[in-house]
């Protein structure tokens, strides 16, 4: 192997999180248990109004407004909250539908990036500060993801969690930001911490070299291992060698930790599927990391829904969805932590509530879901924060069934937070705006 090529094989090392490592030795969990938040990212900016759906009165507005969009009502999965009636879930959430009804995951409504409390009134005069480009995908995506609507979103609030939870040096702290769905912004730290890539079939980047390999069986291995034990003179070099040492000493951890957990579940053989049963094999693994506090990021697409297709393409990843984040809660309780691991979901916004022939526009507030750990015992069962009014023209609407936000971000992730371990001092890093906010309704 020529001294280039490893080079131009280990360039990304210096950007890769593990740079960042500290220590990679085994330690004890830190007390107080495991706790671990993941992300279900809907790219594109799905339409609540049909994951959420009125079964009462309220659907003949909801059927006026969206005549070629509306789902057929004898098909919809009633709720029976405990705070709220009259609300039922789209036909493909099977799955999810039985979780809340039983206790184990939770509806929030209308939740979207606000700056402050914000009313009708005062979006209409323009009197107070608004999130930065409303309604832009990347914008928004920024907004949910690092907490701070204003932006620029330079990091995220999954990240400033975890940069505090975890401390500087700790062994294994690399592994506390776990993506398996590429880069994103919701787990970047506001320090030094960094989210770790791994493929949902495990793979980490480095897949040429096997540390293990005997002498003479792998001669790409045994290059590789060569050119680390050197020293260098010139300290880019060298640097560039400490870094690329430290990488592939940090894929042999995780490697052997995955190789030491299982999981029993059966996931489905689908991209979200696979992504969230990597997370369990790696939330399994746990114990072998010594971490009490991760982060896992997934992700589905294809909710940008303007065209003719929004009924077919949103009932098919709903279904994905649905079988996913099911088999996921499965894993979880069958790992003994169905307390301590909450999913939840989350997006670039709403779409509007009024069909654009039969697709949906960019809008505001959404519906979301949370499953298992936080959305558990006494918030399992709940519609969290406020139904819009379903009115075109209504008090929530400013424009074209826009709902502006009853929620705001703020609240839900700031209850999230706090579920994760977060005090005061904490949370005013991680949610800097929450302090000007209610506590989420609904949540005890």
């Amino acid at each position: 192997m020529k001294r280039r090529h490893l080079l131009q094989l280990g360039a990304a090392a210096a950007l890769n999180p593990w740079a960042q490592m500290r220590a990679l030795a085994q330690t004890a969990p830190a007390a107080g248990g495991y706790r671990a938040l993941v992300c279900v990212f809907l790219f594109g900016g799905n339409d609540g109004n049909n994951l959420l759906v009125p079964n009462d009165a309220r659907y003949a507005s909801y059927q006026r407004a969206r005549p070629k969009l509306a789902l057929d009502k004898a098909t919809l999965l009633p709720l029976s909250l405990s705070n709220a009636s009259g609300l039922a879930l789209h036909p493909a959430f099977t799955g999810l539908s039985g979780l809340i009804n039983r206790g184990q995951a939770s509806v929030v409504a209308n939740v979207g990036p606000l700056l402050q409390p914000t009313t009708l009134a005062q979006y209409n005069a323009n009197s107070v500060p608004l999130p930065s480009n409303l309604f832009s995908h990347s914008d928004q995506q920024g907004a949910w993801q690092s907490g701070v609507p204003e932006g620029p979103a330079r990091n995220g609030w999954g990240g400033r969690l975890l940069e505090r939870a975890v401390a500087e040096g700790q062994a294994n702290r690399g592994y506390a930001a776990i993506s398996l769905s590429g880069g994103n912004i919701w787990e970047a730290g506001d320090k030094s911490l960094t989210p770790y890539r791994v493929s949902s079939a495990g793979r980490f980047g480095f897949d040429f070299y096997d540390p293990n390999a005997k002498a003479g069986s792998d001669p790409l291995s045994a290059a590789v291992a060569a050119t680390l034990a050197e020293t260098r003179a010139h300290p880019f070099e060298q640097t560039w060698l400490n870094l690329m040492g430290r990488s592939l000493e940090a894929q042999r951890v995780l490697s052997s930790a995955l190789a030491s957990s299982s999981v029993s579940t059966v996931f489905p053989n689908t991209d979200l599927g696979r992504q969230l049963g990597m997370a369990a094999k790696l939330i399994a693994a746990r114990g072998v990391l010594g971490l009490s506090r991760q982060c896992f990021f997934t992700s589905i697409g294809g909710f940008d829904t303007h065209g003719d297709d929004q009924l077919q393409r949103q009932a098919e990843n709903f279904a994905e969805i649905d079988a996913a984040v099911t088999a996921f809660n499965t894993a979880m309780g069958a790992l003994g932590l169905a307390d301590s691991v909450t999913l939840f979901t989350a997006s670039d916004f709403g779409r509007t509530f009024a069909s654009n022939g039969s697709g949906t526009d960019h809008a505001w507030g959404n519906h979301h879901l949370v499953v298992g750990g936080a959305a558990r015992g006494i918030n399992g069962g709940k519609l969290l924060g406020r139904m819009p009014e379903l009115a075109l023209g209504g008090p929530d609407d400013v424009g074209d069934g826009v709902w502006l936000p009853s929620t705001a971000t703020d609240q839900l992730g700031a209850e999230l937070a706090r579920w994760f371990g977060a005090d005061a001092t904490t949370l005013a890093a991680v949610w800097p705006h929450a302090s000007g906010f209610d506590r989420l309704a609904g949540w005890a």
